[in-house]
């Protein structure tokens, strides 16, 4: 067997850990109780209206996604896709569609097809840390400052994936930024335990 198809092979396996992705689930009240298809404060009515129930509906696809129903990556792909058009350069769409479109990477046998899902989800994400500003932090999505889960969701993505895209690094920068960020304290206990968990599978 020729090196290359051997190596392609291979990385076919290891991106099937994509599977473990484990990316900040959205709590059903944010820290005011405000339940979670109403925006938690003014500013974040500003960021997402009008399509927080979009918004909201494509998170729950996802979560699914995530937790290994491979019928709903297809869909949240194309919801965080849609959602997309309207925000081009909004940081948290961007993410949790770059992880959307590198967890289609389980829905194929094909090694090349795998390796470009991956590689298109991580551009997308690139781009929404780029897109991240100081305004950012003050934005909240259900409590969340949306850096914040913008950083998690990356990071979650990044350790997920095999060595051989060299994300590993960054992956665990951006973990210890969240954990290290003042402002998580007072995010609501679902996304402070989705870091926990990230943390404590990092660390096994």
């Amino acid at each position: 067997m020729p090196r290359r198809t051997l190596f392609l092979l291979l990385a076919a396996v290891k991106i099937g850990v994509l599977v473990a992705i484990v990316a900040p689930t959205v709590p059903a009240f944010s820290a005011d109780g405000v339940p979670s298809g109403a925006p938690a404060t003014a500013t974040a009515a500003a960021a997402f209206a009008p399509s927080a129930e979009a918004f909201d509906q494509a998170t729950a696809t996802f979560r699914r996604a995530r937790d290994s129903d491979r019928r709903a990556i297809a869909p949240a792909r194309a919801q965080f896709s849609a959602l997309l058009q309207a925000r081009p350069d909004d940081p948290l769409l961007l993410a949790y569609a770059g992880a959307a479109t590198a967890m289609q990477a389980r829905t194929t046998w094909l090694p090349w097809k795998k390796i470009g899902h991956a590689e298109d989800g991580l551009a997308l994400i690139d781009k929404a840390l780029a897109r991240l500003t100081p305004a950012h932090d003050a934005e909240r999505h259900h409590g969340v400052p949306v850096a914040l889960e913008t950083r998690l969701t990356a990071a979650a993505t990044f350790l997920a994936l095999p060595a051989m895209f060299h994300r590993g690094e960054r992956g665990r920068r951006l973990l210890e930024q969240v954990q290290r960020d003042p402002a998580l304290a007072a995010t609501p206990a679902a996304f402070r335990e989705a870091v926990q968990r990230l943390a404590a599978k990092e660390a096994a």
